[in-house]
Order: C-alpha cells, then sequence, then structure tokens
C-alpha cells in the first residue's frame, strides 16, 4: 500500500478475543514485540499467570524477547514448522481484519490507514459481536463475566 509495508504486532486473549494490546511499525524490528510486551505488563496483575503463543518470526526467537517473558514469569509456547495451530486464534484475526477493513476501504496515505485501524481495532473490542461470545464483544464479554463472578 503506497509502496510501503506496515506490520501489526497483536496479543490476544485467547478468553475472549480481545485484542489487549498492539503495536505497528514499517519494519520488523525488535522494538515493535519490545514495545508490545511493555503495554502488555502495564495490564498484567502479580496474579496473572500467562501462556504467550507466537509463531516462528525472528523476533520471537530472539534471546532478548524469551528472556523478557521469562523474567516475567510468562511461558512461550511457539508452533513448530508448518503447525500453525497455536497460532490460529491470531491467524483468524487477521482474516478478519483483512476481509471486514483492510479489502473494503480505501485509503489516502499510510497515516490515514493507521488512523483508520485503531478505529477498527476499537470496535472489534467494543463493538462487534460474535456469537460464541453470546451475541457480546470482547470487552461486553469480560465485563459481564466479571460482573457475573
Amino acid at each position: 500500500m503506497f509502496g510501503e509495508k506496515l506490520y501489526l504486532s497483536p496479543i490476544l486473549d485467547l478468553y475472549n478475543g480481545e485484542v489487549i494490546t498492539y503495536t505497528m511499525g514499517t519494519r520488523p524490528a525488535y522494538s515493535l514485540v519490545s514495545t508490545m510486551l511493555d503495554q502488555a505488563f502495564d495490564r498484567l496483575t502479580e496474579d496473572d499467570t500467562l501462556l504467550l503463543h507466537s509463531d516462528q518470526g525472528w523476533h520471537y526467537q530472539m534471546k532478548k524477547y524469551q528472556h523478557t517473558l521469562k523474567g516475567r514469569g510468562i511461558t512461550q509456547s511457539m508452533s513448530r514448522k508448518g503447525n500453525c495451530y497455536d497460532y490460529a486464534v491470531v491467524e483468524n484475526f487477521f482474516g478478519i481484519l483483512k476481509s471486514e477493513f483492510l479489502y473494503l476501504k480505501e485509503f489516502e496515505s499510510i497515516q490515514h490507514f493507521k488512523d483508520e485501524l485503531v478505529k477498527y481495532i476499537h470496535y472489534y473490542n467494543h463493538k462487534r459481536i460474535k456469537a460464541k461470545l453470546k451475541g457480546m464483544s470482547p470487552v461486553q464479554y469480560r465485563v459481564h463475566a466479571l460482573q457475573s463472578a
């Protein structure tokens, strides 16, 4: 698009499919995932026990990334080559993102695309209902579950 690539690095909660955090960048640099992790860490409590699934991207294989996860007590799960099942939820999200957002809109610039992507992710989390979440959005489902507990 416009002769540029934009990389999106999200973390999704497997509980409700909510996009917990994400970063965007023009290069798949380590800062793309390190910033994403820092943003996710801000949402954690000491009681959280996490398993973080990823594909085999080079930045997920870096010792620095693995050390950061280990230091926070997070277990890393990386799919074997040719086996995308651990990462299927994120791959599904990317498919939805493309079919509901990327392929349906026209963008004036990369900045316009980024601005609209931020709006779409907000919509995805707060407004887009899912049948498997009893007709609620991911955020509505999480709030409902917390109120019921």
